[in-house]
């Protein structure tokens, strides 16, 4: 056996191991019995179903389901003076080794068989009894301490000194619960004194307190009905205010909605205008870009190679230390003779005697000569007779004048150029032609101005010239375009050139002026 507490071995006292049946009968009736009347006495903390499934269990037979059994130490090398000795009344247990025990069981056995030895003439159901009758015992005690423990609060067996420890303890929870106790009583003792006083004084006081108080009462109801009422009034508004704002929120985002929708609706307008403005300014600069582009002058591009005078790149003339191949000078005036063409068809006029064939290389001039008229026939001034049409005259004579040259130079050079320097000498007076139809017409047109202007009155201006070298015959500023023989003469022919190009491309200005007035 071992202490439930403190879990050291017992030695269980003699007068509880030899117990008869009769004690042991009388012992637990006398323990149930005691529990019984306790649980009667005191007052249930507890439902009664509970007390009666546990007077239930614990009237089995079986011993409980909660018995401990603790085996013992397995370490033989314990010494018996670690427990109390027999010599040592006040000690509750004796601390024995494994091998002790083990002797006394060895003892008891020979005992037994001794005694079995000597009584062989009993029958086999005393030597039964007499082999377990220290099992019997122990299982007797077991019984016990399983009803002592199932029956109160604490687990038995227990030692002295627990025992001595326990009943410390129940002492103190008792002195504690007599103080509350007699705290209790002092206290109801009082309360029923001050009740008692109370109630033999102010019974009116009370009944006037009591009327108070149930005016306040009723006042705090009616007080309390008003302001129900006003909540409910209150809780209506802030319905009706909920509603007015849920439909402001609609209205809110009914306008937000159309908002994004202009705003969505303007940005594809200002993307569309910003693009048509984009596309109007490109519009406007290509426009004004061709406005300023002169055909004239991209076609015939005249300018100056130092002495010489060129158009698209080619020299036109000739000199000692520099000589330009004929097929260059025949190209050169092919370019010339063309422009001359041109300027004259764009301003729609007819050459006087001449008529122009611009074959590159070999371009020509042909010569009409008309026959003589009769004497009574009327005769037409020159202005006439260059815008008179060339249907209206019989068959004229054809000379053709060529404007390039071979480039032979032989012994006969002077009549070898006769039909070149003729070429030239007719392109002069073509020329000549020209510059003197612009100069009349800028002069009726600047006369036609001046009649609807403010200044009708006034003296008209004499005609500007156009041509900056004068034409005379076969000279142009006073240079002539023949190819002679003699001192100078290749560089008068260039220089004669440059002057005919210089011309020209006054006139290509008039032309492009008119041109730019045009445009609207």
């Amino acid at each position: 056996m071992y202490c439930q507490k403190c879990r050291q071995p017992l030695r269980i006292d003699a007068s509880v191991q030899e117990l008869n049946p009769a004690s042991f009968d009388l012992l637990v009736a006398s323990t149930a019995k005691s529990q019984e009347n306790n649980t009667n006495v005191s007052r249930l903390t507890f439902p009664r179903e509970r007390k009666d499934l546990y007077d239930r269990v614990s009237g089995s037979i079986h011993p409980p389901i909660y018995k401990r059994n603790i085996p013992a130490p397995q370490d033989g090398a314990q010494s018996v003076d670690h427990g109390p000795s027999n010599g040592h009344p006040d000690m509750s247990f004796v601390e024995i080794t494994q091998s002790q025990v083990a002797l006394q069981e060895r003892d008891q056995a020979d005992r037994t068989r001794r005694k079995t030895d000597g009584k062989k003439d009993d029958d086999n159901s005393d030597e039964g009894e007499k082999a377990n009758l220290l099992s019997t015992r122990v299982a007797k005690t077991e019984t016990l301490f399983s009803v002592l423990s199932s029956y109160s609060d604490i687990d038995h067996p227990i030692c002295q000194e627990c025992t001595s420890i326990l009943l410390t303890s129940y002492n103190a929870r008792l002195s504690g619960s007599l103080k509350e106790r007699d705290a209790y009583a002092s206290f109801l003792k009082s309360v029923q004194q001050t009740v008692s006083s109370i109630s033999s004084g102010n019974d009116t006081k009370a009944r006037k307190e009591v009327q108070d108080v149930q005016k306040q009462g009723e006042s705090t109801y009616n007080q309390l009905t008003r302001a129900e009422g006003e909540s409910r009034q209150v809780e209506g508004e802030i319905a009706s205010l909920e509603e007015e704002t849920h439909q402001a929120d609609l209205d809110e985002q009914a306008y937000w909605q159309s908002r994004n929708a202009f705003d969505d609706d303007l940005y594809q307008i200002t993307v569309r205008l910003m693009s048509l403005k984009e596309k109007y300014a490109h519009d406007r600069q290509q426009l004004e870009r061709l406005q300023r582009t002169n055909v004239y002058n991209d076609t015939f591009c005249i300018g100056h190679d130092g002495y010489f005078g060129t158009i698209n790149g080619l020299r036109l003339g000739r000199l000692p230390n520099q000589n330009v191949d004929w097929a260059e000078i025949n190209a050169a005036w092919g370019q010339t003779l063309l422009l001359l063409a041109i300027v004259a068809e764009r301003l729609k006029y007819s050459f006087q005697g001449y008529r122009l064939r611009p074959q590159g290389s070999t371009s020509r001039i042909e010569k009409l000569e008309y026959p003589q008229q009769a004497p009574g026939a009327t005769r037409q001034n020159g202005a006439d007779r260059g815008l008179r049409s060339a249907s209206a005259n019989p068959e004229p004579k054809v000379t053709r004048l060529d404007l390039f040259s071979s480039g032979d130079m032989a012994i006969g050079r002077l009549l070898n150029h006769r039909r070149f320097d003729a070429g030239m000498v007719a392109f002069l007076e073509c020329l000549n032609q020209l510059g003197k139809y612009v100069e009349r017409t800028s002069s009726i047109e600047a006369n036609t101005h001046n009649h609807h202007g403010r200044n009708a009155n006034m003296r008209s201006p004499l005609p500007k010239r156009v041509l900056p070298y004068p034409i005379q015959g076969d000279k142009i500023g006073d240079v002539s375009i023949k190819l002679g023989v003699g001192f100078h003469q290749d560089e008068n022919f260039t220089k004669a050139c440059k002057h005919a190009l210089t011309n020209c491309k006054f006139l290509l200005a008039h032309v492009s002026n008119l041109e730019v007035q045009k445009t609207p």
